[in-house]
C-alpha cells in the first residue's frame, strides 16, 4: 500500500472502525494487557515498553494527537474507577500510591498510537501486520473478489472498507423499507441499481468483473 498510516488520519480511522480486523489483530499480537471493565487496557509505560520507545515520546504523541487518541479509546481513569484499577493491577504496574489520575489506552487506542509512531521499528512492523490482516479480511468477505485489484494503490484500503460499509447501509435500508423475502428483495434492488448505473444486470456485470 502506497500510503503510510502515519500520514493519514482517514486511513487510520478506516482500520480502527473495522471491528473484525481489530479483533483479529488483537488475537494475533502477544500483548501484556490488563482486562478492566471489559476492555484490554495499557498504561503509557506499557505502551512505551511494547513499542520500544521512551515514555516521553508517547506523551508527546498524546499532546499532538489528543483528540484522535481519545476518540479511539484513550481515557483518564480517576476516582472510584482508578481505585478499582489499582486494587486489581497495582501489583503489576508501577504507579505511585498518590496518583489521582491515570491515562489508559484501550486496544484501539493502543493500535492508534502504533499507527502514529514514526520513531519505532516495532510499530512499523505492526503497521505492516495491520495492513496484511485488514486486506486479508476484506478479501475473505468479498469472496476473493479483490484479488485483481492493485493493493498498493493509495486508495485501495479505504475504498474497499467504504464499499463494505455502503453495502451494510444499503442492506439495512432495504430490510427496513422494502417488503418481501430478504434475499429476493436485495437481489432485485441490486439488479435495478446495476441496470440504472451500468446498463447491465447485476449477475452479468459481476461476471464481467470476475467478482
Amino acid at each position: 500500500m502506497g500510503r503510510d498510516l502515519t500520514a493519514s488520519n482517514i486511513e487510520r480511522q478506516n482500520v480502527l472502525n473495522n471491528r473484525i480486523a481489530v479483533d483479529t489483530i488483537r488475537r494475533n499480537l502477544e500483548l501484556p494487557a490488563m482486562l478492566f471493565d471489559s476492555e484490554y487496557c495499557f498504561t503509557t509505560q506499557m505502551v512505551a515498553d511494547f513499542y520500544e520507545v521512551d515514555e516521553r515520546i508517547i506523551k508527546r504523541y498524546l499532546e499532538n494527537h489528543e483528540q484522535e487518541l481519545k476518540h479511539n479509546g484513550y481515557f483518564l481513569c480517576r476516582g472510584k474507577h482508578l481505585k478499582e484499577f489499582k486494587l486489581l493491577f497495582g501489583h503489576v504496574i508501577n504507579v505511585p500510591t498518590k496518583t489521582t489520575v491515570l491515562g489508559l489506552f484501550n486496544f484501539r487506542a493502543f493500535l492508534n498510537i502504533g499507527m502514529l509512531l514514526s520513531e519505532s521499528e516495532k510499530a512499523k512492523r505492526i503497521r505492516s501486520v495491520i495492513l496484511d490482516i485488514v486486506i486479508s479480511g476484506i478479501n475473505e468477505r468479498t469472496g476473493g473478489g479483490t484479488k485483481y485489484i492493485n493493493r498498493k494503490d493509495v486508495n485501495y484500503l479505504s475504498s474497499a472498507i467504504v464499499e463494505i460499509n455502503y453495502r451494510k447501509v444499503l442492506t439495512s435500508a432495504i430490510n427496513k423499507c422494502v417488503d418481501g423475502h430478504p434475499t429476493i428483495k436485495y437481489a432485485s434492488i441490486t439488479d435495478y441499481i446495476y441496470k440504472t448505473i451500468f446498463k447491465e444486470n447485476a449477475k452479468e456485470y459481476k461476471e464481467i468483473l470476475k467478482l
